[in-house]
């Protein structure tokens, strides 16, 4: 009975890749992406541009995107620039329901198009969500029991 009835959509669903930012306690947006471009160069029909932030005194770049494109209409939902992502910044939307007739404004989507917060990312995949969680805390623990031997190391005295 579509389109009054909608099938729920699998989790492991994959369509129009989406920018994750996080938000802290006082409502300021940081971005994940840091324009380092290698979504763009996996991209097997090369649907995807950025423009990366340059400082104005020094002229070189600074890790977030001045603007981020995807040709939604090129794209293939391959989600490659998803899984080579250093940075966890992509991910691969639910949203499948983007026709509509002029192909030249709405189908090439910027970066406030693109940008989700990372509960909406916990809401659509939630088990992904908590394995990647789990995984980024078990890194830092271990980073930081390393950091505790060094420590302990520095501050036993040599014999």
């Amino acid at each position: 009975q579509s389109p009054d009835e909608k099938l729920a959509v699998p989790e492991r669903f994959r369509y129009i890749p989406f920018l994750i930012y996080e938000e802290d306690e006082n409502g300021v947006k940081t971005d994940r992406c840091t324009s380092c471009g290698i979504c763009a160069k996996v991209c097997p029909p090369q649907c995807i541009w950025i423009e990366r932030v340059n400082d104005p005194e020094t002229g070189r770049p600074i890790p977030a995107p001045k603007d981020f494109f995807i040709d939604v209409d090129i794209c293939m939902n391959c989600g490659f620039c998803a899984e080579f992502c250093p940075f966890d910044a992509i991910k691969m939307d639910h949203d499948f329901e983007i026709a509509s007739y002029d192909r030249t404004r709405e189908h090439i989507f910027d970066k406030q198009r693109l940008d989700r917060p990372v509960t909406y990312y916990a809401e659509i995949r939630p088990t992904f969500y908590h394995a990647e969680e789990e995984a980024k805390a078990a890194k830092e623990a271990e980073k930081a029991a390393k950091e505790r031997e060094r420590a302990a190391a520095k501050a036993k005295p040599e014999a």
